[in-house]
């Protein structure tokens, strides 16, 4: 399946059960919830999937999982290696594993130079046929990719796009401007998502869409058919919620708005733990805040 690098693509959470395994059931529901509002791909294993905590089987495992039980849209793996040697073997396993595409770092823990990071990228896009998408985020993990660094990684025909996360809602149109179309905008950051999309992002890796799929999509789709004013009054609406993503604590965050919506749990792997105390009650009053006065959705399936 070729990847259409457009529209909303969850950042899924990984699902664990109460003794710390993988939580296949309600991992299920969330994903069956992300398919019937329409979303166009699903991402797995990046900071919110709890990548660092999860062993290389399990990976494989939801690897395996995802793309048996989607069919009709993309299913991507995120790469997040410490060594080239290991991002190779990941993505060559995701490959066989039955992934629609790859989600990439930079190399983890080392602060790798730009020619250091060019290499890297280029040798795993050179060992696999996936299509890339590039995760370009300095704040979090101090690796910025240049548009000269990318300059040179599409040289490589599979590295099609980039996950916009440097803050700078600039960076939308100085992509746009060096490379039209060659290289896909999808917006990683969810405060930002509207905007990116109306300069001209191509899509949305979104977070809080993890436990509101329906309002995340109904913003793409209304903003894609024109209808800004309708996409702006729910994006008003969801940016509390949307806040909760740029917080260390993102994870707990977000799967706490998964058990109000009713499509998760609060199981995090240690040494993450759940919400506690003034720090919960705060998020909790967010969640159910919005919650009082959630929107009415248009029938943004149909425009």
């Amino acid at each position: 399946m070729s990847i259409q690098w457009k529209g909303v693509m969850p950042a899924i959470t990984t699902k664990f059960t109460d003794n710390d395994t993988l939580d296949f059931d309600m991992f299920a529901v969330n994903i069956k919830a992300q398919l019937e509002a329409g979303v166009h791909g699903i991402v797995l294993g990046g900071t919110l999937g709890e990548a660092s905590t999860l062993l290389d089987e399990e990976k494989r495992e939801l690897t395996r999982f995802t793309t048996d039980f989607v069919k009709d849209v993309p299913v991507l793996i995120n790469i997040a290696e410490q060594s080239t040697r290991a991002a190779v073997n990941a993505a060559q396993k995701a490959e066989e594993d039955g992934a629609n595409g790859l989600m990439m770092l930079p190399p983890m823990r080392y602060k790798s130079g730009d020619r250091e990071t060019v290499e890297y990228f280029k040798t795993v896009a050179n060992s696999t046929s996936l299509p890339i998408m590039v995760y370009n985020n300095p704040i979090d993990y101090k690796v910025e990719v240049t548009l000269d660094m990318f300059e040179e990684l599409i040289e490589c025909n599979n590295i099609e796009a980039v996950k916009e996360s440097t803050r700078d809602i600039t960076n939308v149109t100085r992509i746009k401007n060096r490379f039209g179309d060659r290289l896909k905008i999808m917006t990683g950051v969810d405060t930002l998502g509207l905007e990116s999309l109306l300069m001209g992002a191509d899509g949305w890796i979104a977070g809080l869409v993890c436990a509101f799929p329906r309002e995340t999509v109904a913003i793409y789709e209304l903003q894609k058919a024109g209808r800004i004013q309708e996409a702006l009054g729910i994006y008003r609406w969801f940016l509390p919620l949307l806040e909760l993503d740029i917080n260390p604590k993102l994870v707990q965050n977000i799967k706490l708005a998964e058990v109000y919506a009713k499509i998760g749990t609060e199981n995090v792997r240690e040494p993450r733990l759940p919400l506690y105390g003034e720090e919960r009650e705060r998020v909790v009053k967010v969640i159910k805040d919005s919650l009082a006065c959630r929107p009415t959705l248009p029938d943004y399936k149909n425009l």
